[in-house]
């Protein structure tokens, strides 16, 4: 499958979804019965008579993966599958596409610059950064044990490398980060910018990490702002609108970030 679908502009849906069928050498009726079937899976049925300049992107997205997908191929080619969707329809193709996949007995490639489509739709994720593979695993663990700032950045993580000793992570400049796991020798720091907790002045009580820092950007992230802050250890932290407007943040506003040690996950080098 195409990033740009490539369909067929003089075909109809089922005549698109049918032609691999047909070239090699089914029955038109045959054919055409498998790539209905294939419309109703992918929920674009009623696009079976239309031409792709009538179809929206997603819909001719949809009608793409149903082409690629009549064939029962025994390895199945997926070019940033949900490009160029709106956020909506990406996620509505996502969970139909991560449905079809699971049930096809095909190996899947799939090549993409969005971590949603590599965490959900795949089994084994490799990731690469300037054409050398940086890391490789299943998703999950890949997503909670970033190895370097390129994979942290994607699976949206603050990471920090260091050497820990008895519970604390001590960074090249000697800023200290403190965690509630014991470990020594080289190690990482990961934690989610959703466990940053800011403040005009420096806090007290139960947080054991805390720097000052000043505001670089605020940007939408979801339904939070996304703060990237600098300090002693570059942060993103991701805050409600309503705090942000209590904070009175803007680009330049000078605060405290904090993150407790039970929220910061270490693990080795």
């Amino acid at each position: 499958m195409f990033q740009d679908h490539l369909l067929f502009p003089h075909l109809t849906a089922t005549d698109n979804v049918a032609f691999g069928l047909r070239a090699r050498g089914a029955g038109k009726t045959a054919a055409r019965d498998v790539a209905a079937t294939w419309l109703r899976r992918l929920d674009v049925a009623a696009l079976a008579d239309r031409r792709p300049r009538e179809m929206s992107g997603g819909q001719a997205q949809r009608v793409a993966i149903a082409r690629a997908l009549a064939g029962e191929p025994a390895l199945l080619l997926l070019d940033e599958p949900t490009a160029a969707l709106d956020a909506a329809a990406a996620m509505s193709l996502r969970t139909a596409l991560r449905d079809h996949l699971r049930a096809l007995s095909a190996v899947t490639i799939l090549v993409t610059h969005n971590a949603l489509d590599a965490l959900l739709l795949t089994d084994r994720l490799v990731v690469m950064d300037d054409g050398v593979v940086v890391q490789a695993g299943s998703p999950a663990d890949v997503a909670a044990h970033p190895r370097t700032q390129h994979v942290a950045s994607l699976v949206g993580l603050n990471l920090l490398r260091g050497t820990a000793v008895d519970g604390a992570v001590r960074l090249a400049d000697g800023t200290e980060v403190v965690a509630a796991e014991r470990l020594s020798g080289p190690a990482f720091a990961a934690f989610s910018p959703r466990s940053v907790s800011l403040f005009t002045e420096r806090p007290s009580g139960s947080p054991r990490n805390a720097w000052p820092g000043r505001v670089t950007a605020l940007t939408p992230h979801g339904d939070a702002i996304r703060v990237q802050i600098a300090a002693a250890v570059p942060l993103l932290a991701d805050i409600t609108p309503a705090a942000m407007a209590t904070l009175r943040l803007a680009p330049g506003s000078t605060l405290w970030a904090s993150v407790k040690a039970t929220e910061v996950t270490v693990y080795p080098a």
